[in-house]
């Protein structure tokens, strides 16, 4: 199968990087949100992502002819394909993709012409559930569809798709212009054929496609990334310090670029939060995982919510 026509579900902070991302590399980009409401918040994401497009075009240039240049990995094939010729024409693309990408909350529109779709919603399991169903009889007969979900098996939510062959999770990390990595991850029913579809299609947005070759909670990268985030948050959780000494202790003593708070306010702290309840250890109030939630929920509810806000555990703007 080959695909074209492709329509994320969700514009969150990820979700509207692979809408963009899939857009810059040519592909014809739906985004699908629940209300006009939904809309609105996710345009200025869109905008924010073509201003960082257009900042990162402007410093290819400084990459040519570089032994080990720095540059957006999805951009180009390799450091050889970044020629002034090549910067150019991707500045038109983005100019040409901005102003193209779709926006709908119709369900017809978003998912009847779709070859692939992209839920990147948030990660509830019985939104999810619901949204599969909802969006069931809309799709095409040949359609994949793909969950972008942080921690949940595809196993999970298959029965509900309509098409068990046709469903699988394609995993994203964050800024992924430049964190190009996709792990695509198929249950026991997906399809040969759509795997590999959506392999080709991960390396066709200029990701590296890191294939699960079963099913894993939290693919490789959470399953790695989720208990170092838990560690944080239960020493926050039971104020054992604050997330800037943290992270500091982290940093220095392993010689590592980030620590777990850093790292929330590149993720998103309602992520975080969505993610830690459903931590078994949430439940008890007492608990220093349930402590930390509180302390995340007062946060975001102050609009404290990362890098997307300008301000989280540290500031940006």
């Amino acid at each position: 199968m080959k695909i074209k026509n492709v329509t994320v579900a969700g514009g969150g902070v990820l979700g509207a990087q692979i809408a963009y991302v899939t857009a810059f590399h040519g592909f014809n980009v739906t985004i699908w949100g629940r209300s006009e409401g939904s809309i609105e918040r996710i345009k200025p994401r869109i905008e924010n992502l073509h201003n960082i497009f257009s900042k990162e075009l402007m410093a290819c240039p400084s990459y040519i002819g570089a032994e080990n240049p720095n540059y957006p990995r999805s951009f180009f094939k390799d450091k050889n394909e970044i020629t002034n010729e090549k910067i150019e024409e991707l500045k038109n693309v983005n100019e040409k993709i901005f102003k193209e990408i779709k926006y709908t909350t119709d369900l017809n529109e978003a998912f009847s012409d779709a070859d692939l779709v992209i839920e990147a919603i948030a990660e509830i399991v019985d939104e999810k559930k619901a949204f599969y169903e909802k969006i069931s009889s809309y799709l095409k007969e040949d359609a994949i569809i793909a969950t972008n979900s942080s921690t949940f098996l595809p196993s999970t939510f298959r029965e509900y798709t309509g098409r068990q062959d046709k469903f699988l999770s394609l995993h994203f990390a964050n800024s992924i212009w430049r964190q190009n990595l996709a792990e695509v991850m198929k249950h026991d029913k997906t399809s040969d054929e759509a795997f590999e579809c959506v392999i080709d299609f991960s390396k066709n947005i200029g990701m590296y496609p890191a294939v699960i070759k079963k099913e894993q909670a939290g693919y490789i990268l959470n399953s790695l990334l989720v208990p170092f985030i838990n560690a944080g948050l239960n020493l926050y959780g039971n104020d054992v310090a604050e997330p800037k000494d943290i992270d500091m202790d982290w940093k220095i003593g392993t010689s590592s670029p980030r620590g777990p708070f850093e790292i929330i306010d590149i993720v998103g702290i309602t992520t975080v939060i969505n993610i830690s309840k459903t931590n078994p250890q949430a439940n008890d109030p007492n608990s220093p995982i349930a402590k930390a939630i509180k302390k995340l929920e007062e946060r975001a509810a102050k609009g404290l919510k990362g890098i997307e806000t300008g301000k989280g555990f540290y500031k940006y703007k």
